[in-house]
């Protein structure tokens, strides 16, 4: 094994980079260096030299080219057992360069920004960093390669303890890993620029005027790249193995942070993806309660724990073990709410210091903050391929409205409507919802979900009412397709219905409302959820 001598170090993201530089020096390594790596080395005391004193070019176009240059591949690709290449190098008074440290621009997090600039996802795309990843891992034989701040621990340990050299077994693990980490860039790029439209103006880069503007439909070649986030202790049962990948953008659920509590499951991922996205459709505090990604509460209220008390009422008995969301930063109170039931896991924005202490006796429950960000597609996988579609995005607006009984629903029975129908959407076909609302808040009164026929549905959500249905309003997820579930809900003691719409049977059930004395509204939307 041979000392490494000389290391250029280049990254985007620099944690523990000083630390590991640090080391790097203690072991007598020349460091090369560009832009801001220099820059932040030189500022924690450590000596490095600028790739222009390497390359006797200076960088240039804002930073486009600094490693593209003879002297940096040359000193990465030439083979350390070869004659000819020693002689060329030799002449040409190119240096070995014996490791790389190179992560990439961020280009899959500039391009899960809103209303990012496509000058400026552009300019996130990384040339010189893929091309020394690339060299470096091409040569591992020679040369080590490292992509990931998680590798600079383990490197330096075996560099010390071998006297500045790694072994060939470490190479190519760090070239697979290398060669692995450009296919995903790569990949990313392409998916992201395949899902651009050409209908932009060009415009001077300085004007950063550009926006992108998604093509429709999707790309003919659909490329993902996702890395391995971690291993999960096993599937949806014991005898399935399963891991969980996320796509680089460091939002969302898969890059959530796990502040306490054990390992988390597949089975609580997915609730806790339910209990992320309900909560998501609110402005005002909101707690989800989540079982087997049906919600069996959600409320709002004035303050968390507020709304966690009124979800929890719509469903005590199923709530216990279950997954809750919520879209504020959990205080004490909310904690010291929820510390009295037993659940597996609470999602979060944040939670104060105060409320992690109070949660810290409940070893177990996993407490997760989740950075804001959306998932705009849903994949799902069916034999020998993969379906793919939009999220669904949609929220209401007061156009898509149109009340179709005789009677208009009151102020109150609306904001009910409202508020349940934002519910239903994320209950599982075919779903109903029994809901209520004061002059500010929405309750959950009764879920009916993923039952064959509505109807049975609408009995569901009755029979599960563990609060007052008299008065109620309820959500359908779409449209009745015979006047027997409008029936069942007047029975229950609701008062109106919010639905989709657009059956052939409209009519019949636009009359049964009526003689009931229901109001009714349709939405002309439709919310699915398989």
């Amino acid at each position: 094994m041979s000392k490494i001598q000389r290391a250029i170090l280049s990254v985007t993201d620099k944690s523990g980079l000083v630390d590991f530089a640090r080391k790097l020096a203690e072991l007598n390594v020349e460091m090369v260096s560009t832009g801001g790596t220099a820059k932040l080395l030189r500022d924690s005391g450590i000596a490095v030299k600028d790739i222009s004193e390497l390359t006797g070019f200076p960088e240039m176009l804002d930073g486009r080219v600094k490693t593209l240059h003879p002297k940096v591949h040359g000193g990465i690709l030439y083979r350390r057992a070869d004659s000819g290449h020693h002689a060329a190098v030799a002449e040409h008074d190119i240096p070995a360069i014996d490791m790389v440290v190179v992560n990439l621009y961020a280009f899959e997090k500039t391009a899960a920004k809103p209303g990012v600039r496509f000058e400026e996802l552009i300019e996130n795309i990384d040339i010189g960093g893929p091309s020394m990843i690339r060299s470096a891992a091409k040569n591992f034989q020679d040369v080590a390669v490292v992509t990931s701040p998680s590798d600079y621990s383990a490197i330096a340990e075996e560099m010390k303890c071998s006297g500045g050299a790694l072994s060939q077994e470490t190479k190519w693990r760090l070239a697979q890993k290398a060669f692995a980490t450009t296919a995903a860039y790569d990949s990313a790029i392409a998916s992201t620029l395949q899902r651009v439209g050409g209908d932009f103006e060009l415009r001077p880069v300085e004007s950063k005027s550009a926006e992108l503007k998604p093509t429709l439909g999707f790309p003919q070649t659909l490329k993902l790249s996702f890395q391995k986030v971690a291993d999960l202790r096993y599937g949806e049962n014991p005898h399935q193995k399963a891991a969980m990948y996320a796509d680089g953008s460091g939002t969302g659920v898969a890059n959530a942070r796990q502040v306490q509590g054990k390992e988390l499951s597949y089975n609580n991922m997915v609730d806790l993806q339910a209990a992320w996205d309900l909560a998501q459709e609110f402005d005002e505090p909101v707690c989800a309660i989540i079982k087997h990604t049906n919600p069996c509460g959600a409320a709002t209220g004035k303050t968390l724990a507020e709304a966690y008390v009124r979800a929890l009422e719509c469903d005590p008995i199923s709530a216990f073990g279950g997954v809750i969301g919520v879209n504020r930063t959990v205080d004490t109170e909310a904690a010291n709410a929820m510390a009295k039931l037993f659940l597996e896991v609470i999602a979060a924005p944040a939670f104060e210091e105060e409320a992690k202490a109070v949660f810290a006796s409940k070893k177990n429950l996993r407490l997760v903050e989740v950075p804001a960000g959306q998932h705009n597609w849903v994949l799902k996988n069916i034999s020998g391929g993969l379906l793919v579609q939009d999220s669904d995005l949609h929220r209401l607006v007061e156009a898509d409205l149109k009340v179709v009984s005789k009677r208009p629903p009151t102020a109150e029975e609306k904001r009910a409507l409202l508020f349940a129908w934002k519910v239903c959407k994320h209950v599982k076909s075919n779903a109903i919802v029994y809901a209520r609302q004061d002059a500010r808040d929405g309750q959950t009164v009764g879920v009916g979900a993923g039952q064959m026929s509505r109807v049975d549905s609408c009995k569901l959500g009755a029979m599960k009412a563990q609060l007052p249905l008299q008065g109620t309003v309820a959500a359908s997820d779409a449209f009745f397709p015979f006047p027997d579930g409008v029936e069942e809900i007047a029975k229950a003691g609701a008062t109106a219905i919010i639905q989709h719409g657009g059956s052939v049977r409209d009519q019949e059930v636009i009359e049964a409302a009526d003689r009931l004395g229901l109001a009714m509204m349709f939405t002309g939307v439709r919310h699915f959820r398989h």
